[in-house]
């Protein structure tokens, strides 16, 4: 009687008891994912089921798109980038319908590059938000659906120095929430 194969699967049945349930990667698209940021502050986000984004549905490498946790650190950045912007009192809730994010897969470049998201000037940043922007007793500032797109998103981009795979997009949520909000304040950092 050959016990190899038995203790082979004994040891994988101890080492995957080990690991952490949330040590898998995480996908976007996972039912258990959050939704939404808990609530906290002045900024509130939360996010349509991210299978329906456009940047998974028309992606060309669907397992790559859904992979990581990107949705979730967009609406932190949107939440971040509008409480430095927001004046005492005033509060501001953001839906974000869809999210097409910078770069593209590109297949045709062979399996080496299956997995890698090719940034070109035609595969722009583009997002849907509906919002309400109010004052400290609850009149409305603004309210309705933005659809942000960054077609420059490559001008004077400097990849060298900012590592960070979202910055095209955070850099386009800043430029939208400036123009809706205003600058940052001077107070708040």
């Amino acid at each position: 009687m050959n016990l190899r194969p038995a203790l082979i699967a004994l040891a994988l049945v101890i080492v995957s008891a080990g690991v952490p349930a949330d040590a898998r990667t995480r996908n976007v698209t996972d039912p258990n994912a959050p939704r939404a940021l808990p609530v906290e502050g002045p900024v509130s986000v939360r996010w349509e089921d991210p299978s329906k984004f456009t940047d998974i549905r028309y992606s060309r490498n669907r397992w790559e798109a859904v992979r990581g946790n990107w949705v979730e650190e967009l609406a932190e950045h949107v939440r971040k980038s509008a409480e430095k912007r927001l004046p005492p009192g005033q509060r501001l809730d953001v839906d974000i319908v869809d999210i097409r994010r910078a770069g593209s897969y590109e297949p045709w470049h062979g399996p080496d590059l299956d997995d890698t998201r090719i940034i070109r000037d035609i595969y722009p940043p583009r997002m849907t938000v509906n919002f309400r922007h109010t004052d400290a007793n609850g009149t409305v500032l603004a309210e309705g659906e933005r659809k942000l797109s960054d077609t420059g998103f490559m001008i004077g981009a400097s990849p060298v120095t900012n590592s960070d795979i979202l910055r095209y997009e955070k850099s386009m949520i800043d430029s939208w929430l400036t123009r809706e909000i205003g600058s940052p304040r001077s107070d708040r950092s």
